[in-house]
Protein backbone atom coordinates (compact mmCIF):
# COMPACT_ATOMS: atom_id res chain seq x y z
CA UNK A 1 0.00 0.00 0.00
CA UNK A 2 1.31 3.37 -0.88
CA UNK A 3 1.87 5.64 2.47
CA UNK A 4 1.34 9.16 1.66
CA UNK A 5 2.71 12.09 3.95
CA UNK A 6 0.45 15.40 4.50
CA UNK A 7 2.03 18.26 5.71
CA UNK A 8 -0.25 21.34 7.33
CA UNK A 9 -0.31 23.27 10.80
CA UNK A 10 -4.08 23.10 10.40
CA UNK A 11 -5.17 19.77 11.78
CA UNK A 12 -8.61 20.28 10.77
CA UNK A 13 -6.79 19.77 7.01
CA UNK A 14 -4.75 17.19 8.57
CA UNK A 15 -8.02 15.01 9.32
CA UNK A 16 -9.67 16.15 6.22
CA UNK A 17 -6.75 14.84 3.88
CA UNK A 18 -6.48 11.32 5.86
CA UNK A 19 -10.17 10.32 5.96
CA UNK A 20 -10.30 11.05 2.07
CA UNK A 21 -6.96 9.02 1.16
CA UNK A 22 -7.84 6.56 3.69
CA UNK A 23 -11.26 5.94 1.99
CA UNK A 24 -9.37 5.29 -1.09
CA UNK A 25 -7.08 2.78 0.39
CA UNK A 26 -4.03 5.26 0.68
CA UNK A 27 -1.65 4.70 4.32
CA UNK A 28 -1.72 8.77 5.44
CA UNK A 29 1.15 9.59 7.82
CA UNK A 30 0.46 13.04 8.79
CA UNK A 31 2.99 16.73 10.14
CA UNK A 32 2.26 19.59 11.58
CA UNK A 33 5.79 21.15 10.83
CA UNK A 34 8.61 20.78 8.61
CA UNK A 35 10.95 19.62 11.51
CA UNK A 36 8.42 16.37 11.88
CA UNK A 37 8.03 16.11 8.14
CA UNK A 38 11.74 15.66 7.23
CA UNK A 39 12.13 13.00 10.12
CA UNK A 40 9.56 10.64 8.50
CA UNK A 41 10.54 11.03 4.98
CA UNK A 42 14.01 10.11 6.10
CA UNK A 43 13.16 7.12 8.04
CA UNK A 44 9.56 5.73 6.35
CA UNK A 45 9.12 4.58 2.56
CA UNK A 46 7.07 7.45 1.85
CA UNK A 47 5.43 7.43 -1.62
CA UNK A 48 4.02 10.84 -1.89
CA UNK A 49 4.02 14.31 0.00
CA UNK A 50 1.05 16.86 0.02
CA UNK A 51 2.36 19.96 1.82
CA UNK A 52 0.84 23.20 2.61
CA UNK A 53 3.14 26.57 1.56
CA UNK A 54 3.19 27.95 5.37
CA UNK A 55 3.14 26.64 8.88
CA UNK A 56 3.39 30.04 11.22
CA UNK A 57 0.40 31.79 11.62
CA UNK A 58 0.15 35.09 9.55
CA UNK A 59 2.65 34.25 7.57
CA UNK A 60 1.53 34.14 3.39
CA UNK A 61 4.81 34.15 1.99
CA UNK A 62 4.99 30.54 1.09
CA UNK A 63 8.89 31.10 1.69
CA UNK A 64 8.33 28.08 4.24
CA UNK A 65 7.25 25.60 1.77
CA UNK A 66 9.55 26.36 -0.50
CA UNK A 67 12.06 25.47 1.91
CA UNK A 68 10.08 22.12 2.76
CA UNK A 69 9.98 21.50 -0.70
CA UNK A 70 13.73 22.19 -1.50
CA UNK A 71 14.73 19.88 1.77
CA UNK A 72 12.17 16.94 0.41
CA UNK A 73 14.38 17.06 -2.77
CA UNK A 74 17.72 17.00 -1.16
CA UNK A 75 16.57 13.58 0.39
CA UNK A 76 14.95 11.84 -2.48
CA UNK A 77 15.16 14.03 -5.67
CA UNK A 78 12.39 12.14 -6.95
CA UNK A 79 9.70 12.26 -4.16
CA UNK A 80 6.71 13.51 -6.04
CA UNK A 81 5.12 16.20 -3.90
CA UNK A 82 1.96 18.21 -4.15
CA UNK A 83 1.18 21.65 -3.16
CA UNK A 84 -1.79 23.07 -1.21
CA UNK A 85 -1.29 26.58 -2.07
CA UNK A 86 -3.25 30.35 -1.73
CA UNK A 87 -3.76 32.58 -4.74
CA UNK A 88 -0.76 34.30 -2.94
CA UNK A 89 1.22 31.80 -3.11
CA UNK A 90 0.47 30.51 -7.01
CA UNK A 91 3.57 32.20 -8.67
CA UNK A 92 5.87 30.26 -6.57
CA UNK A 93 3.88 27.07 -6.28
CA UNK A 94 4.03 26.88 -10.09
CA UNK A 95 8.25 28.37 -10.14
CA UNK A 96 8.19 24.81 -7.77
CA UNK A 97 6.25 22.39 -10.08
CA UNK A 98 8.59 23.23 -13.01
CA UNK A 99 11.42 22.10 -10.23
CA UNK A 100 10.41 18.62 -10.45
CA UNK A 101 8.02 16.00 -10.12
CA UNK A 102 5.39 18.13 -8.62
CA UNK A 103 1.71 19.52 -8.93
CA UNK A 104 -0.05 21.87 -6.94
CA UNK A 105 -3.89 22.90 -5.96
CA UNK A 106 -5.32 26.14 -5.01
CA UNK A 107 -7.45 26.27 -1.48
CA UNK A 108 -9.98 24.79 -1.12
CA UNK A 109 -9.08 22.17 -3.46
CA UNK A 110 -10.94 19.66 -5.52
CA UNK A 111 -11.08 16.36 -4.14
CA UNK A 112 -11.56 14.67 -7.23
CA UNK A 113 -8.49 16.41 -8.69
CA UNK A 114 -6.45 15.63 -5.85
CA UNK A 115 -6.83 12.02 -5.97
CA UNK A 116 -6.46 12.34 -9.47
CA UNK A 117 -3.23 13.63 -9.18
CA UNK A 118 -2.26 11.64 -6.37
CA UNK A 119 -2.31 8.34 -8.85
CA UNK A 120 -0.69 10.28 -11.84
CA UNK A 121 2.65 11.12 -9.57
CA UNK A 122 2.34 8.07 -7.74
CA UNK A 123 2.39 5.98 -10.77
CA UNK A 124 5.07 8.83 -12.55
CA UNK A 125 7.35 8.25 -9.41
CA UNK A 126 7.02 4.47 -9.64
CA UNK A 127 7.60 4.45 -13.29
CA UNK A 128 11.04 6.79 -12.67
CA UNK A 129 12.31 3.81 -9.90
CA UNK A 130 11.67 0.90 -11.79
CA UNK A 131 13.50 2.86 -15.10
CA UNK A 132 16.71 3.96 -12.58
CA UNK A 133 16.29 -0.03 -11.45
CA UNK A 134 16.97 -1.46 -14.51
CA UNK A 135 19.62 1.24 -15.56
CA UNK A 136 21.13 0.58 -12.56
CA UNK A 137 20.94 -3.15 -13.35
CA UNK A 138 22.50 -2.49 -16.74
CA UNK A 139 25.45 -0.47 -15.13
CA UNK A 140 26.11 -3.02 -12.77
CA UNK A 141 25.80 -6.08 -15.87
CA UNK A 142 28.79 -3.18 -17.34
CA UNK A 143 30.65 -3.03 -15.17
CA UNK A 144 30.78 -6.57 -14.58
CA UNK A 145 30.96 -7.53 -17.75
CA UNK A 146 33.26 -5.34 -18.84
CA UNK A 147 35.11 -6.43 -21.21
CA UNK A 148 33.49 -9.63 -21.40
CA UNK A 149 32.38 -11.56 -24.66
CA UNK A 150 28.56 -12.95 -24.15
CA UNK A 151 28.38 -13.69 -28.21
CA UNK A 152 25.81 -11.65 -28.56
CA UNK A 153 23.71 -13.16 -25.98
CA UNK A 154 20.51 -10.74 -25.59
CA UNK A 155 18.62 -10.26 -22.09
CA UNK A 156 17.62 -8.21 -19.80
CA UNK A 157 15.81 -10.59 -16.86
CA UNK A 158 17.86 -10.35 -13.69
CA UNK A 159 17.50 -14.61 -13.69
CA UNK A 160 19.41 -14.18 -16.89
CA UNK A 161 22.25 -11.79 -15.42
CA UNK A 162 22.92 -14.24 -12.66
CA UNK A 163 23.57 -16.96 -15.08
CA UNK A 164 25.64 -14.76 -17.34
CA UNK A 165 27.32 -13.56 -14.22
CA UNK A 166 28.49 -16.89 -13.42
CA UNK A 167 29.19 -18.24 -16.62
CA UNK A 168 31.70 -14.88 -16.91
CA UNK A 169 33.40 -16.01 -13.73
CA UNK A 170 33.91 -19.45 -13.82
CA UNK A 171 35.44 -19.07 -17.18
CA UNK A 172 38.99 -17.98 -15.78
CA UNK A 173 38.98 -21.62 -14.27
CA UNK A 174 39.50 -24.51 -15.35
CA UNK A 175 36.98 -26.72 -13.87
CA UNK A 176 33.98 -28.98 -15.40
CA UNK A 177 30.99 -27.47 -15.68
CA UNK A 178 27.59 -28.45 -15.98
CA UNK A 179 24.58 -26.27 -17.87
CA UNK A 180 21.43 -27.58 -17.40
CA UNK A 181 18.35 -26.56 -18.24
CA UNK A 182 15.12 -26.97 -20.77
CA UNK A 183 15.77 -27.31 -24.59
CA UNK A 184 16.01 -24.34 -26.67
CA UNK A 185 17.03 -22.25 -23.41
CA UNK A 186 20.51 -21.74 -24.84
CA UNK A 187 22.82 -23.89 -23.02
CA UNK A 188 25.43 -24.28 -26.11
CA UNK A 189 25.12 -20.04 -26.10
CA UNK A 190 26.07 -20.50 -22.00
CA UNK A 191 28.71 -22.86 -22.90
CA UNK A 192 30.22 -20.84 -25.87
CA UNK A 193 30.09 -17.42 -23.44
CA UNK A 194 32.34 -19.75 -20.64
CA UNK A 195 35.14 -20.68 -23.78
CA UNK A 196 35.01 -17.17 -25.04
CA UNK A 197 35.41 -16.05 -21.78
CA UNK A 198 38.36 -18.46 -20.89
CA UNK A 199 42.20 -18.35 -21.12
CA UNK A 200 41.30 -20.92 -23.68
CA UNK A 201 39.32 -18.91 -25.70
CA UNK A 202 41.67 -19.42 -28.86
CA UNK A 203 42.37 -22.84 -28.46
CA UNK A 204 39.75 -25.55 -29.43
CA UNK A 205 36.24 -25.66 -28.90
CA UNK A 206 34.80 -28.93 -30.04
CA UNK A 207 30.86 -29.67 -29.69
CA UNK A 208 29.31 -33.05 -29.34
CA UNK A 209 25.96 -33.90 -29.46
CA UNK A 210 26.83 -36.69 -27.25
CA UNK A 211 22.84 -38.41 -27.30
CA UNK A 212 23.35 -38.43 -31.14
CA UNK A 213 26.13 -40.56 -31.33
CA UNK A 214 25.08 -44.40 -32.78
CA UNK A 215 26.03 -46.64 -29.61
CA UNK A 216 27.98 -48.87 -31.55
CA UNK A 217 30.65 -45.99 -32.51
CA UNK A 218 30.79 -44.21 -29.55
CA UNK A 219 34.40 -45.26 -28.91
CA UNK A 220 35.34 -44.13 -32.26
CA UNK A 221 33.64 -40.99 -32.18
CA UNK A 222 35.41 -39.89 -28.55
CA UNK A 223 38.46 -41.61 -28.76
CA UNK A 224 39.48 -42.31 -32.68
CA UNK A 225 40.14 -45.31 -34.69
CA UNK A 226 43.18 -47.03 -36.14
CA UNK A 227 42.70 -48.21 -40.21
CA UNK A 228 40.61 -51.01 -39.98
CA UNK A 229 39.34 -51.15 -37.09
CA UNK A 230 35.77 -51.54 -37.56
CA UNK A 231 33.84 -52.11 -40.94
CA UNK A 232 34.19 -48.92 -42.94
CA UNK A 233 37.42 -47.65 -41.31
CA UNK A 234 39.75 -47.01 -44.24
CA UNK A 235 41.99 -44.84 -42.75
CA UNK A 236 42.85 -43.43 -39.32
CA UNK A 237 40.76 -40.54 -37.08
CA UNK A 238 41.41 -39.02 -34.41
CA UNK A 239 38.36 -38.55 -32.09
CA UNK A 240 36.79 -35.70 -30.16
CA UNK A 241 39.10 -35.39 -27.24
CA UNK A 242 42.50 -35.26 -29.15
CA UNK A 243 40.80 -32.68 -31.53
CA UNK A 244 39.68 -30.95 -28.10
CA UNK A 245 43.49 -31.03 -26.80
CA UNK A 246 44.69 -27.74 -24.95
CA UNK A 247 40.70 -26.80 -25.38
CA UNK A 248 37.48 -27.81 -24.15
CA UNK A 249 34.89 -30.19 -25.00
CA UNK A 250 31.63 -29.37 -25.27
CA UNK A 251 29.24 -32.48 -24.67
CA UNK A 252 25.87 -31.80 -25.21
CA UNK A 253 22.86 -33.88 -24.07
CA UNK A 254 24.92 -36.21 -21.64
CA UNK A 255 22.07 -37.52 -19.77
CA UNK A 256 21.38 -39.73 -23.54
CA UNK A 257 24.99 -40.80 -23.38
CA UNK A 258 24.13 -45.11 -22.90
CA UNK A 259 25.65 -46.26 -19.54
CA UNK A 260 28.62 -48.63 -21.81
CA UNK A 261 29.23 -44.91 -23.21
CA UNK A 262 29.32 -43.17 -19.46
CA UNK A 263 31.70 -46.20 -18.22
CA UNK A 264 34.60 -45.02 -21.39
CA UNK A 265 33.62 -41.20 -20.73
CA UNK A 266 34.49 -41.70 -16.81
CA UNK A 267 38.47 -42.81 -17.56
CA UNK A 268 39.16 -40.11 -19.59
CA UNK A 269 37.64 -37.64 -17.06
CA UNK A 270 39.61 -39.24 -13.99
CA UNK A 271 43.12 -39.74 -15.90
CA UNK A 272 43.37 -37.89 -19.29
CA UNK A 273 44.21 -40.88 -20.80
CA UNK A 274 42.27 -42.96 -23.32
CA UNK A 275 42.93 -45.32 -26.62
CA UNK A 276 41.89 -45.55 -29.72
CA UNK A 277 39.67 -47.50 -31.00
CA UNK A 278 41.91 -50.43 -32.67
CA UNK A 279 44.85 -49.42 -31.22
CA UNK A 280 46.98 -50.17 -27.60
CA UNK A 281 48.94 -47.27 -27.65
CA UNK A 282 47.65 -45.23 -24.63
CA UNK A 283 47.59 -41.25 -25.88
CA UNK A 284 46.49 -38.41 -23.05
CA UNK A 285 45.19 -35.25 -23.62
CA UNK A 286 44.32 -32.25 -21.34
CA UNK A 287 40.48 -31.41 -22.22
CA UNK A 288 38.56 -28.90 -20.07
CA UNK A 289 34.78 -30.49 -20.89
CA UNK A 290 31.84 -28.17 -20.39
CA UNK A 291 28.62 -30.63 -20.48
CA UNK A 292 24.84 -29.86 -20.99
CA UNK A 293 21.77 -31.35 -20.49
CA UNK A 294 18.14 -31.03 -19.98
CA UNK A 295 17.66 -34.24 -18.48
CA UNK A 296 17.40 -34.70 -14.24
CA UNK A 297 20.36 -36.37 -13.63
CA UNK A 298 19.81 -36.95 -9.98
CA UNK A 299 16.62 -38.82 -11.18
CA UNK A 300 18.80 -40.86 -13.40
CA UNK A 301 21.12 -41.70 -10.92
CA UNK A 302 18.29 -43.19 -8.69
CA UNK A 303 17.09 -45.02 -11.75
CA UNK A 304 20.35 -46.22 -12.71
CA UNK A 305 20.25 -44.17 -16.10
CA UNK A 306 22.96 -42.56 -15.26
CA UNK A 307 26.47 -42.77 -13.13
CA UNK A 308 26.63 -41.02 -10.08
CA UNK A 309 30.40 -41.28 -10.39
CA UNK A 310 30.42 -39.68 -13.76
CA UNK A 311 27.60 -37.15 -12.27
CA UNK A 312 30.36 -36.05 -9.76
CA UNK A 313 33.19 -35.85 -12.52
CA UNK A 314 31.27 -33.73 -14.58
CA UNK A 315 29.44 -31.44 -12.16
CA UNK A 316 32.05 -29.18 -10.36
CA UNK A 317 29.91 -25.76 -11.19
CA UNK A 318 26.18 -26.18 -11.97
CA UNK A 319 24.84 -23.43 -13.66
CA UNK A 320 20.89 -23.72 -14.22
CA UNK A 321 19.64 -21.57 -17.00
CA UNK A 322 15.64 -21.16 -16.22
CA UNK A 323 12.90 -21.58 -18.77
CA UNK A 324 11.64 -18.35 -20.56
CA UNK A 325 8.50 -18.74 -19.05
CA UNK A 326 10.42 -17.86 -16.10
CA UNK A 327 12.64 -14.43 -17.35
CA UNK A 328 9.51 -12.75 -19.51
CA UNK A 329 11.60 -9.33 -19.02
CA UNK A 330 13.79 -11.69 -21.67
CA UNK A 331 11.00 -11.93 -24.57
CA UNK A 332 10.52 -8.37 -26.07
CA UNK A 333 13.99 -7.64 -26.35
CA UNK A 334 14.35 -10.85 -28.12
CA UNK A 335 11.46 -9.96 -30.49
CA UNK A 336 13.64 -6.76 -31.34
CA UNK A 337 16.47 -8.58 -32.00
CA UNK A 338 14.93 -11.17 -33.97
CA UNK A 339 12.78 -8.60 -35.51
CA UNK A 340 14.69 -5.18 -35.71
CA UNK A 341 12.78 -2.27 -36.53
CA UNK A 342 9.39 -3.93 -36.98
CA UNK A 343 6.27 -2.68 -34.02
CA UNK A 344 3.95 -4.89 -32.30
CA UNK A 345 0.32 -4.37 -32.09
CA UNK A 346 -0.83 -4.14 -28.25
CA UNK A 347 -2.70 -7.87 -28.85
CA UNK A 348 0.76 -9.32 -30.11
CA UNK A 349 2.46 -8.06 -27.05
CA UNK A 350 0.07 -9.60 -24.68
CA UNK A 351 -0.13 -12.72 -26.06
CA UNK A 352 3.82 -12.93 -26.72
CA UNK A 353 3.97 -11.96 -22.26
CA UNK A 354 0.92 -14.34 -21.55
CA UNK A 355 2.42 -17.46 -23.66
CA UNK A 356 4.45 -20.42 -21.55
CA UNK A 357 6.58 -20.92 -24.50
CA UNK A 358 6.97 -24.68 -23.82
CA UNK A 359 10.08 -24.27 -26.72
CA UNK A 360 12.40 -21.67 -24.81
CA UNK A 361 14.29 -19.10 -27.26
CA UNK A 362 14.35 -21.61 -29.70
CA UNK A 363 10.22 -21.62 -30.09
CA UNK A 364 10.34 -17.64 -29.76
CA UNK A 365 12.76 -17.17 -32.92
CA UNK A 366 10.74 -19.96 -35.01
CA UNK A 367 7.48 -17.30 -34.05
CA UNK A 368 9.49 -14.54 -35.29
CA UNK A 369 10.48 -15.53 -38.52
CA UNK A 370 6.87 -17.06 -39.17
CA UNK A 371 5.95 -13.35 -38.18
CA UNK A 372 8.23 -11.97 -40.67
CA UNK A 373 6.96 -13.89 -43.73
CA UNK A 374 3.45 -13.91 -42.77
CA UNK A 375 3.52 -10.32 -42.72
CA UNK A 376 6.73 -8.71 -43.88
CA UNK A 377 5.88 -5.13 -43.42
CA UNK A 378 3.71 -2.93 -40.88
CA UNK A 379 2.84 -3.49 -37.39
CA UNK A 380 2.70 -7.13 -36.46
CA UNK A 381 -0.37 -8.92 -35.26
CA UNK A 382 -0.77 -11.52 -32.84
CA UNK A 383 -2.21 -14.19 -34.91
CA UNK A 384 1.30 -13.39 -37.09
CA UNK A 385 3.12 -15.63 -34.62
CA UNK A 386 0.93 -18.64 -34.85
CA UNK A 387 0.81 -19.00 -31.06
CA UNK A 388 -3.20 -20.26 -30.98
CA UNK A 389 -2.20 -23.78 -32.11
CA UNK A 390 0.45 -24.25 -29.52
CA UNK A 391 -1.13 -22.85 -26.21
CA UNK A 392 -1.38 -25.30 -23.80
CA UNK A 393 -5.50 -26.88 -23.12
CA UNK A 394 -7.43 -24.85 -20.96
CA UNK A 395 -4.73 -22.08 -21.12
CA UNK A 396 -7.01 -18.87 -22.47
CA UNK A 397 -6.02 -15.49 -22.66
CA UNK A 398 -7.74 -12.23 -20.60
CA UNK A 399 -10.49 -10.53 -22.26
CA UNK A 400 -7.48 -8.08 -21.68
CA UNK A 401 -4.85 -9.91 -23.78
CA UNK A 402 -7.50 -10.57 -26.24
CA UNK A 403 -8.08 -6.49 -26.98
CA UNK A 404 -7.41 -4.83 -30.41
CA UNK A 405 -5.33 -1.74 -29.95
CA UNK A 406 -7.01 0.99 -28.91
CA UNK A 407 -7.42 3.93 -31.20
CA UNK A 408 -7.25 7.66 -30.18
CA UNK A 409 -11.15 7.73 -29.83
CA UNK A 410 -10.85 5.00 -27.10
CA UNK A 411 -8.33 6.23 -25.32
CA UNK A 412 -9.72 9.98 -24.65
CA UNK A 413 -12.89 7.95 -23.54
CA UNK A 414 -10.80 5.60 -21.40
CA UNK A 415 -8.99 8.72 -19.93
CA UNK A 416 -12.42 10.54 -19.35
CA UNK A 417 -13.81 7.36 -17.84
CA UNK A 418 -10.91 7.35 -14.82
CA UNK A 419 -10.85 11.35 -14.41
CA UNK A 420 -7.16 10.97 -16.31
CA UNK A 421 -5.62 8.49 -13.42
CA UNK A 422 -2.72 6.57 -15.50
CA UNK A 423 -2.72 3.35 -13.66
CA UNK A 424 -6.57 2.66 -14.33
CA UNK A 425 -6.71 3.62 -17.94
CA UNK A 426 -3.32 0.84 -18.54
CA UNK A 427 -4.84 -1.57 -16.22
CA UNK A 428 -8.39 -1.09 -18.58
CA UNK A 429 -5.93 -1.48 -21.80
CA UNK A 430 -3.95 -4.81 -20.10
CA UNK A 431 -1.27 -2.64 -21.05
CA UNK A 432 1.88 -1.01 -18.81
CA UNK A 433 1.94 2.86 -18.13
CA UNK A 434 4.59 3.15 -20.63
CA UNK A 435 3.03 1.49 -23.22
CA UNK A 436 0.31 4.10 -22.72
CA UNK A 437 2.05 6.86 -22.33
CA UNK A 438 3.81 5.94 -25.42
CA UNK A 439 0.65 6.00 -27.08
CA UNK A 440 -0.85 9.08 -25.19
CA UNK A 441 1.85 10.65 -26.97
CA UNK A 442 1.25 9.43 -30.86
CA UNK A 443 -1.88 10.30 -30.68
CA UNK A 444 -1.21 13.97 -29.09
CA UNK A 445 -3.80 13.07 -26.07
CA UNK A 446 -2.92 15.15 -23.14
CA UNK A 447 -2.30 13.79 -19.93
Amino acid sequence: MNKILVVDDNQAVLDALSLLLELHDYQVETALTPFEALQIVRYQRISLVIQDMNFTADTTSGEEGKALFQELRTINPHLPVILITAWTELEMAIELVKAGAADYLAKPWDDQKLLTSVANLIALGQAKEQNEQHERIAQQREALNAGADLRGLVYRSGAMQRVVDMAVQVARSDVAVLITGDNGSGKEKIAEIIQANSPLRDAPFIKVNAGALPQELIEAELFGAEAGAYTGANKQRIGRFEAAHGGTLFLDEIGNLPLSGQMKLLRVLQTGEFERLGSVETRRVNVRVISATNADLLEDIRCGRFRQDLYYRLNVIELNLPPLQARSDDILPLIAHFLPGRELALNAENSLLGYDWPGNVRELENACKRAAVLNPSGTIEAEDFGLQAGIQPGVKLTPAQDRKEPDKAELEAAMRQFHGVIAKVARHFGMSRQALYRRLQKYGIDY
